[in-house]
């Protein structure tokens, strides 16, 4: 085969080419370009490869970012629970410092054996391996110890109450004196009559003591009665439980109403001689369900 190459300033070139020749440049130019072929579907498919390779870790860390994602809402939501929880029970604790410091005061105990503003002392030497303790085990303790704080407060309350509701009966049990300052002048029942001297018959028991010295309410009740009555003077009347009135004459000034809420050891007025009177006392009379008795027996009852 003859093949003419033309060249410029009509130069040419010729070729001369036989069938041997001709068949080794076919065999090498095909091996060329099969090999070419393979390194182009090699190349091609290590770009896919490497694309899928890609794809696959960018949907790995898209879900790895979701976990992390959601375990920071869960822990998020976890520290706002044991935020609450704890700010409960710090409100609880509150609660049961007061109840214990009205107890101790309520009951007269020793406050430095109760008390509840301070940190108790704790301590001892450290048996075995320590460790953090673990997001449930912690969860498990402060329900445990959320428990135990709800009961001890149900507890304190009740006490509390049994304490009010003693202090309460106690402050209404009429006993005791009416005068913070005096001496008993005249007993109940029958004598003779400082003003006539005659025998007559005496419906209380007198307390001499100074002039405008208090007088004191011996048990907490409603006044009843405040102002001028014959023969008493300026009189308190104030009713109790069980039925009880204590009448207090002959004040030198009053310093309740009627209707007023008195509490035992609270001063009603002071001491004078208004009404039939001698000179400075307290006339106490002890009504029981409208009769008089002898206040002897509650005066000298222990406060």
């Amino acid at each position: 085969m003859k093949v003419i190459l033309l060249r410029d300033k009509g130069r040419h070139l010729s070729l001369n080419f036989s069938r041997q020749r001709l068949a080794v440049l076919s065999g090498l130019l095909a091996t060329a370009l099969f090999i070419g072929g393979i390194y182009t579907a090699h190349y091609l498919a290590a770009d896919r490869i490497d694309a899928e390779v890609v794809a696959q870790w960018r949907a790995k860390l898209a879900a790895q970012r979701d976990e992390v994602s959601a375990l920071e809402r869960k822990s998020q939501a976890q520290s706002v629970a044991v935020g609450r929880q704890l700010a409960e029970m710090q409100a609880r604790l509150l609660r049961m410092e007061a109840l214990g410091a009205h107890m101790t005061d309520a009951a007269d105990l020793e406050s430095e054996e109760f008390d509840f503003d301070t940190v108790p002392a704790q301590g001892g030497p450290v048996q075995g391996n320590q460790r953090t303790l673990a997001w449930h085990e912690l969860s498990t303790e402060l329900l445990v110890l959320s428990d135990q704080i709800k009961r001890r407060e149900r507890e304190l309350s009740i006490l509390d109450e049994v304490l009010v509701n003693e202090d309460m009966h106690s402050a209404s049990q009429v006993r005791g004196r009416p005068v913070t300052w005096g001496w008993l002048s005249s007993p109940y029942g029958k004598r003779v009559d400082p003003i006539t001297g005659k025998t007559a018959w005496h419906s209380g028991v007198d307390f001499a003591g100074r002039d405008g010295s208090d007088v004191i309410a011996v048990a907490s009740g409603v006044v009843t009665y405040a102002g001028e009555r014959y023969g008493y003077g300026k009189l308190v009347e104030i009713s109790h439980a069980d039925g009880l009135v204590t009448r207090y004459a002959h004040h030198k000034t009053l310093s309740v109403s009627t209707g007023d809420v008195v509490k035992k050891g609270e001063a009603i007025g002071t001491m004078g001689s208004t009404g039939r009177s001698t000179g400075p006392h307290v006339h106490f009379e002890v009504l029981k369900n409208g009769r008089t008795v002898d206040p002897a027996a509650y005066v000298s009852r222990r406060s």
